[in-house]
């Protein structure tokens, strides 16, 4: 299906942040614009911004001089909604509100011509039950910008149960043209984006709660060992805690109150205090300008006392051999028979699997077990989280933390929870993406485009979890179902079909 035509005029409604970053993406593209907003004189101010960024654009050389006026002087407000009668595609970036949205697309029904294309750029509100008010609903799709909509590259073309196809393809065609990468998605509470993000917060405010660490030493983890840009506790201060855990309501009501999305008490207590985050000045941290941002903890240095064995060809096996190998330590090789990846004095060192490590040293009889979390890269990983059994002595848990630090591990000991940070985290999100695509909500590629794009995560959910081992992922699941003894961790159908038949979660 073809892009609209750089000469089809398109109609933005909303002029705030996303409404006039929709309009200047569109203007950029070719296409004449017309901006309308309710409030007098908010249409115009956006355009003069609008018109200051191309200019921008202009000085840095990402645009020429002759471009950047051009895409300016396509811009134009709109006093009102007849103001949009010839227009191919009119996107709506007005308030979350859903008879807002119905009655502003059944008024446009009576102006614009039938093949006047309707894409919403709502967040979390059902498309069908938006185009339920229209004569003509198969008209209608999402189109669902992030912010800010000039930079960030992804954008959800969402099918309601009435969409026509051929609108949601064309949405589609013209996202891409727009320089966007644009992803189908069907009518469900959160899309792909809000929906397979909610572990992100959820596994973090949860270990929070249980003091497996502070917010300072998780959001440390996940940001140095996961790779992830920015850790849980600071990500959600900077959305706004009233934002985010309105959208972790939203989601969970939407799902029948689903265990997998439950909110948080913490997270209700800040929005009840009004601690919002940066926005307020304070939310997990402290904003205020004479605060001073809480260091994560880090263990102490210690010496590796002891001998040190790198056992098994796992990840972190010949992560620690190149990084032992590079600060000149000495170490043997040997087999690893119960999945221990090193040994150095009587400790056991192992890969989390989702069990604590007490439960594994008394399952496995390993008394000195120490629990190591996941990293995305274990070669270039900055920090490690590790767990320490209760029945495990601390000359060892102390000699093993010794040998992850002479490997060039900053390391943070984290009480002793199931599948620690990065692991459960990692699990979550591969299960939920597992369960958008087991749905029919999206395609697995499209489920891992948007998490990369729309949140910046360091790979894709599906992509990790078939790097880690689709198996692993089950395992870990499934122990932490067992730990809790809550359907939250329940596996999702398509993890296990691919478990039993030997393939990747992309085949």
């Amino acid at each position: 299906m073809a892009a609209l035509h750089q000469t089809a005029v398109v109609a933005v409604v909303g002029a705030g942040a996303m409404g006039a970053g929709i309009a200047q993406v569109a203007a950029q593209a070719g296409h004449p614009v017309r901006l309308l907003d309710n409030r007098p004189g908010a249409a115009a101010a956006a355009i003069e911004n609008i018109r200051g960024q191309f200019a921008k654009l202009a000085d840095k050389g990402k645009l020429s001089a002759a471009d950047a006026a051009a895409a300016g002087a396509r811009l134009q407000p709109a006093d009102s909604l007849a103001d949009l009668a010839g227009c191919a595609l009119v996107v709506e970036a007005i308030v979350e509100n859903l008879e807002a949205k119905q009655k502003l697309y059944a008024d446009l029904e009576a102006i614009v011509g039938d093949d006047c294309l309707f894409g919403t750029n709502t967040s979390s509100i059902s498309v069908t039950a938006i185009g339920s008010a229209l004569k003509r609903p198969q008209r209608l799709a999402g189109l669902h910008f992030f912010n800010p909509a000039p930079l960030m590259a992804l954008v959800e073309i969402v099918s309601g149960l009435a969409t026509d196809g051929a609108v949601a393809d064309t949405l589609y065609a013209t996202a891409a043209a727009w320089g966007k990468t644009p992803v189908h998605a069907k009518s469900t509470p959160g899309f792909i984006v809000n929906r397979v993000a909610r572990p992100y917060y959820a596994e973090a405010l949860r270990l929070l709660q249980e003091g497996a660490a502070d917010p300072a030493t998780l959001d440390a983890v996940l940001r140095e060992a996961g790779g992830f840009r920015m850790g849980p506790f600071e990500l959600m201060d900077l959305i706004g805690h009233d934002v985010n855990f309105a959208v972790t309501n939203s989601v969970w009501r939407a799902f029948y109150h689903d265990p997998r999305f439950l909110p948080s008490l913490i997270q209700q207590e800040l929005v009840d205090a009004g601690f919002y985050g940066r926005k307020s000045g304070r939310g997990f941290f402290d904003y205020s300008a004479d605060a001073t941002r809480p260091a994560p903890q880090t263990e102490a240095p210690r010496t590796p006392a002891g001998k040190i064995v790198v056992c098994g060809e796992s990840p972190l096996a010949e992560a620690l051999v190149e990084r032992l190998q590079h600060g000149k330590l000495s170490f043997s090789r040997a087999p690893s028979s119960d999945g221990r990846v090193a040994e150095i004095g009587r400790a056991a060192l192992f890969q989390t699997d989702g069990r604590s490590a007490t439960e594994r040293a008394a399952s496995d009889g390993v008394a000195n077990c120490v629990l190591v979390d996941l990293a995305l890269d274990y070669e270039t990983a900055g920090r490690l989280a590790v767990a320490v059994a209760a029945q495990c002595e601390p000359a060892a848990a102390e000699a093993a933390v010794g040998l992850l630090q002479a490997a060039g591990y900053a390391v943070s000991r984290l009480a002793d929870v199931p599948g620690l940070a990065v692991m459960r985290t990692v699990a979550m999100l591969a299960n939920e993406a597992a369960d958008a695509v087991n749905q029919g909500v999206c395609a697995a590629t499209a489920a891992d485009a948007a998490m990369r794009l729309g949140v910046n995560y360091p790979r894709g959910p599906l992509a990790w979890a078939d790097q880690v081992g689709v198996a692993t992922i089950r395992n870990v699941l499934a122990n932490l179902g067992a730990s809790y003894g809550e359907d939250r961790y329940r596996v999702s159908p398509l993890i296990r079909r691919a478990v039993f038949a030997g393939k990747n979660l992309h085949d």
